[in-house]
């Protein structure tokens, strides 16, 4: 294309030589970035080739949580110190069953409990769900309870448990605090429920009695015996859920 004897760009081509001989006649530059893309290379479908971008500057890693080391730990406990006050919180509910033949007639200058039996009962059954949550605590961290030597041995105090992390250590300072809190609760309860079946505020079968004697028997066996400390979790578990449904039977013969 001419115009006044100077030859001007076409405006369909993008020659470089044509731009800059344009700039000098017309005082105009073509931008910086106008250059660059006309001297890219074209691709096989005759498009201009684009620049891949520098990849991103990848993140600093993240703090990492060191391993504890060896310096970092600290002795468990003795499992049985933990295991045992559960035991006995299990022995506090099943005593329940020498209600049945050890109840006195009940005479006029007897003084009545302070809570009522249905709320005694509604407590103990809380307590029994508690207690079965313990167990499966106790069960669900085996490093706390099976140290070295302490799944194989018999019922006993002594028995050292492996080296544990401080969150470890504070794990089991928290179930030993639950378990203190069902032993108060459940031998409280308990005692009301007692006085309710001496009372005649419950007036339950004598199978009933039965069932709670039955799991008082196989806390009894874990004593005499010396049972494992694998052996006394898993039957306190059990007796644990017994004692549940046992509980809430009992609900059902209360006199209103």
């Amino acid at each position: 294309m001419r115009c006044g004897g100077t030859v001007l760009p076409h405006p369909c081509r993008t020659n470089v030589s044509v731009s800059r001989v344009a700039a000098a006649n017309y005082d105009w530059a073509p931008p910086v970035h106008a250059d660059l893309e006309m001297i890219r290379p074209l691709d096989i479908k005759g498009f201009r080739k684009k620049d891949k971008g520098k990849p991103a500057a990848s993140e600093p890693p993240g703090p990492t949580v060191p391993a504890p080391s060896d310096g970092d730990t600290r002795n468990a406990p003795d499992p049985f110190t933990a295991v045992l006050p559960a035991i006995a919180a299990l022995g506090a509910v099943s005593s329940i069953a020498t209600i049945n033949w050890m109840a006195q007639e009940k005479t006029a200058d007897r003084s009545r409990t302070k809570r009522k039996a249905s709320t005694a009962l509604r407590d103990l059954e809380s307590c029994c769900l508690g207690l079965t949550e313990i167990f499966r605590r106790f069960q669900r961290n085996p490093k706390l309870f099976a140290g070295e030597g302490a799944s194989a041995s018999p019922l006993k105090f002594g028995v050292h448990g492996p080296r544990i992390s401080a969150a470890q250590t504070q794990l089991y300072q928290q179930l030993v605090n639950d378990v203190a809190s069902m032993l108060v609760l459940a031998s409280q309860a308990a005692f009301d429920v007692m006085c309710a079946v001496e009372d005649g505020e419950i007036n339950a079968p004598e199978q009933l009695f039965f069932g709670f004697g039955e799991c008082q028997d196989r806390l009894n066996k874990l004593i005499q015996n010396r049972a494992t400390l694998k052996a006394s979790v898993d039957t306190g578990l059990d007796v644990a859920d017994r004692l549940t449904v046992l509980v809430r039977d009992l609900k059902k013969h209360r006199i209103d």
